[in-house]
């Protein structure tokens, strides 16, 4: 069979901030060789008109499910499947088969070979649903799957899933609970990389201290430079840190969310102690590392002075890179069923509305307006990534000019700027004109 595997973007333009899709080498691992398979990046690339293809497939997330719908349109014919799977699957199933003949539930591992035995004999059911029984295996890096430099930027992955259940976050709608890889996996994944810089792009790689130690201890010889996703635990101890930079670490993403300890309460970010922060950025500029920090703003607990203390906070604490997001009622959340329970939701459904603009507030917040979220969290991104405040961040951190870190922290600001200003404000996917949904 024919097969095209499409990473969707949000929007219909090129991006510059892409990074290399793991979940081609995944597919194309679990593809049995009589099958030939196309792999298409809209991140990067432009699809064609037209796809001739007996499979067509989608991995989707909440952010790009109007686009899958809307391509699934463009591309259905009375011969070929269409497929969705992705995070937004696990909480929208049956919103997605309205727009594809099948819907595969959790992780492709249990998925995706029954999914295609099954359209050989010309019987594929209309969903499968992962047991998250089979085991995270091996991920080859195939040559013919990623034709795009990604900045050469290696992706590689040791666990799935989350240790904690912060009330706004997704992870929790597909993983109840963390599969992980084990180190000899990891290893043998990372010494095959042509990549020198390496991403995890675990939701938190650190999920206890003595398989931390092991996987650092075991990858230090590689001399691979890499970035990680850590939570405050993990920020804390110093050891930890140490054998971080020792085995190749140069850069630590951190969720503060909040500096209001009620906000923190309110998302169950049991993790963070707003009161300590400043002691841990201390501690991880100690260790020379960088730190991505980000920032949820317009919970129920804040107020208009929110923007400027959290603002003031990301510049004086030297950060390199940030994200200030309006908090986002993600549908399966409990934020959402919160919201959806009071009657505070603006649109039936956000990720889908006609109307829905990239950077919007999608719910009534209490204590200012959707459009003082809105223009606070864009005033913050903006100011941030302006001209003055990069010299600023850039000159007032000494371990920003180590080589690698300079080159990171440029790139990452520069593209930072870049996106924003393209983003904000567009139209998720396009028009689905669906009458429906808002």
């Amino acid at each position: 069979m024919n097969i095209t595997f499409i990473r969707l973007n949000m929007f219909e333009d090129i991006s510059s901030d892409a990074m290399k899709p793991l979940l081609f080498g995944i597919i194309k691992n679990l593809t049995p060789e009589e099958h030939e398979i196309c792999f298409l990046d809209e991140r990067v690339e432009k699809l064609p008109e037209k796809i001739d293809s007996d499979i067509i497939a989608f991995s989707v997330e909440t952010y790009t499910a109007k686009r899958a719908y809307i391509l699934a349109k463009k591309y259905k014919t009375q011969k070929n499947i269409i497929v969705m799977g992705g995070f937004h699957a696990s909480v929208m199933p049956e919103e997605m088969l309205h727009y594809a003949d099948t819907v595969l539930i959790g992780d492709a591992e249990d998925t995706w070979e029954d999914f295609l035995s099954d359209c050989v004999k010309g019987k594929p059911a209309r969903r499968y649903t992962s047991s998250e029984e089979h085991p995270l295996t091996f991920t080859p890096d195939i040559l013919e799957v990623y034709r795009h430099n990604y900045y050469g930027i290696g992706v590689y992955q040791l666990s799935r899933g989350c240790k904690f259940n912060c009330d706004f976050c997704s992870i929790k709608t597909m993983y109840k609970c963390v599969r992980r890889k084990s180190v000899d996996v990891i290893y043998k994944e990372l010494k095959a990389a042509r990549e020198k810089i390496i991403f995890f792009v675990d939701d938190n790689l650190f999920y206890d201290k003595a398989s931390a130690m092991e996987l650092f201890d075991r990858i230090t010889p590689l001399k691979k430079k890499w970035a990680c996703q850590i939570s405050m635990d993990a920020a804390r101890d110093d050891e930890i840190l140490k054998a971080m930079k020792k085995a190749g670490c140069f850069l630590v993403l951190i969720g503060f969310e909040s500096l209001n300890a009620q906000s923190l309460k309110e998302m169950n970010k049991k993790a963070n102690t707003s009161s300590d922060y400043n002691e841990i950025i201390k501690r991880i500029y100690r260790h020379r590392l960088l730190i991505y920090g980000t920032f949820v703003l317009g919970c129920d607990s804040d107020k208009a002075d929110v923007f400027d203390r959290t603002f003031e906070f990301a510049v004086r604490n030297k950060i390199a890179v940030t994200n200030f997001n309006p908090l986002i009622p993600m549908p399966g959340t409990g934020v959402y069923r919160r919201m959806e329970t009071e009657g505070r939701l603006l649109y039936k459904k956000w990720w889908l509305s006609d109307r829905y603009r990239y950077g919007e507030t999608a719910f009534i917040p209490k204590h200012m307006s959707p459009e003082q979220l809105r223009d606070g969290c864009l005033k913050m991104r903006t100011d941030f990534y302006s001209a003055k405040c990069i010299v600023k961040r850039l000159f007032s951190n000494p371990i920003h000019f180590m080589p690698l870190n300079l080159f990171v922290f440029i790139l990452a600001n520069v593209v930072s700027h870049r996106e924003i200003l393209k983003k904000q404000g567009q139209l998720l996917g396009g028009m689905l004109n669906e009458t429906d949904v808002d």
